[in-house]
């Protein structure tokens, strides 16, 4: 359950203002179809996130010397200071196309876009922490969706009543606390 509960609060912060937060607010404007656009959120979120899971589990039952488990640690640290960044959409990515759809558009754009994302560099570092994929994928997935849900349906207004920067702060402190959190159980 920790897995669970912590890798939803650490993505659901970390998505705030995030690329992909941004691509959901523009999928949302620009196609108007709300649920074809969760559902593909959805699927691309737990394919990308399944995998990313997977991949920090296996890596992490390879590699048990504490020089990765420090590793490990420092990227929760090194996360803690990206998630300060603020992200924003690319012009190139600014343009919509919609051959396929909105479920279409929206799960292949998720699932391109979130990848080397911060959050699916988190999910693999929380898979590598907690050894708990299925835990992970459906936490990181669950805050994924508390984070562009809300951003799909209420976008815009969502940006002007709620501060980016204290959330990306609030994210920030929470991959600290994991990052000193590891190292403590390391060297304590």
């Amino acid at each position: 359950m920790e897995a669970f509960l912590s890798s939803t609060a650490v993505v659901a912060l970390a998505e705030i203002g995030d690329k992909t937060m941004l691509l959901a607010i523009v999928l949302a404007a620009r196609l108007r179809a709300p649920w074809a656009i969760l559902a593909g959120i959805f699927v691309a979120t737990i394919a990308n996130h399944a995998l990313a899971a997977l991949v920090g589990s296996q890596v992490a039952g390879l590699l048990q010397a504490d020089w990765f488990r420090i590793a490990v640690a420092l990227g929760f640290v090194a996360m803690a200071a990206w998630t300060l960044v603020p992200d924003k959409l690319d012009d190139d990515e600014n343009t919509v196309r919609t051959a396929g759809g909105a479920f279409l558009t929206t799960l292949v754009s998720f699932f391109l876009v979130e990848m080397g994302d911060k959050t699916q560099v988190a999910t693999i570092a929380l898979a590598a922490h907690y050894h708990a994929v299925i835990a992970v994928a459906a936490g990181t997935t669950l805050g994924m969706m508390l984070a562009n849900g809300p951003a799909v349906f209420l976008g815009e207004a969502i940006e002007k009543r709620v501060s980016m920067k204290l959330t990306r702060t609030l994210a920030a402190l929470l991959f600290l606390v994991l990052g000193l959190w590891q190292l403590a159980d390391i060297f304590g």
